[in-house]
């Protein structure tokens, strides 16, 4: 199971291009996508999802070009859009229903499909609310019970956690980690945590290009000494942060406790300590020049 990016670009009627030369081989377990907003995630997510066509490059699914055969990938896709909807008046059981038999699953091995999903994503008891009353966080669940109805080989999620509270994005987070197994599941998002949670690699996506691919602990290994940590006064804030990455702050009764990622030791009182991937984050996404 492989999925092969090469050399991928999608121009729009303005002239911008929303990716260019993009190439990534990507296997079975958790590649999160991570860059800010507007880096060209969502639109990647979209020509994965044979949503849209690519100006440039190629996208093959196990050596086939999803091009021009895209119901090769479709056929075991799942897809939870970052705009997901539900029809508010039905219940999560009469929904993925209909989106059963959008996919063109039969009416019985569906039922029993459903039941099964509805255990694994915890909702077994709401099944028959209507979706209208479900929270964010059970709203975002349904949606990936109707990606996962086809049982895909890969799974896409494009910004799953955004609006969801702390409690229900570990809960998402944790669902994702079980999914993985043999599939490749694709996690789109601007928040490290949820990449920190869950990837098995990271793709850093800038300016509709890729920065980088790499496992989460090589990405530490090559920030360590690189994050320095010392408290400085409220006024000197502002010109530190122009002058380093300052990839946290803690205010304290003597000043505020400073997280700055840099090359070498920035001050005499500053102190060496771990990387974690925000400053890794931070580094590789136009840090660098810092």
């Amino acid at each position: 199971m492989k999925l092969t990016i090469s050399e991928l670009g999608k121009e729009y009627k303005n002239g911008l291009w929303g990716l260019k030369n993009f190439s990534l081989e990507i296997k079975p377990g958790i590649l999160g996508l991570l860059g800010p907003n507007g880096a060209g995630k969502s639109t990647f997510m979209r020509m994965l999802a044979t949503i849209t066509k690519p100006t440039d490059g190629s996208i093959r699914w196990n050596d086939i070009d999803i091009v021009r055969s895209p119901d090769t990938l479709r056929d075991v896709l799942g897809y939870l859009p970052q705009d997901f909807g539900v029809y508010p008046n039905l219940n999560a059981f009469e929904f993925l229903e209909y989106m059963a038999a959008i996919k063109g699953i039969n009416a019985k091995p569906a039922r029993k499909r459903i039941d099964e999903l509805l255990q694994l994503v915890n909702l077994v008891e709401a099944a028959k609310r209507p979706l209208g009353s479900y929270s964010g966080g059970m709203k975002q669940r349904v949606g990936i019970a109707q990606a996962l109805l086809n049982d895909p080989q890969l799974l896409i999620v494009d910004e799953p956690t955004v609006g969801l509270d702390p409690e229900e994005r570990v809960r998402f987070r944790n669902l994702l980690s079980d999914l993985s197994g043999e599939r490749i599941v694709i996690l789109s998002t601007h928040i490290v945590s949820d990449v920190e949670a869950t990837a098995t690699h990271i793709a850093l996506v800038d300016k509709g290009q890729l920065v980088r691919k790499d496992a989460p602990e090589n990405l530490l290994k090559e920030l360590e000494n690189k994050v320095w940590e010392w408290t400085v006064g409220s006024d000197d804030l502002p010109v530190l942060k122009q002058k380093h990455i300052v990839s946290g702050t803690i205010r304290k009764s003597n000043g505020v406790q400073v997280r700055v990622v840099c090359e070498r030791k920035p001050e005499a009182n500053a102190q060496n300590i771990p990387p974690n991937l925000e400053d890794a984050y931070l580094f590789f996404i136009g840090g660098k020049q810092k």
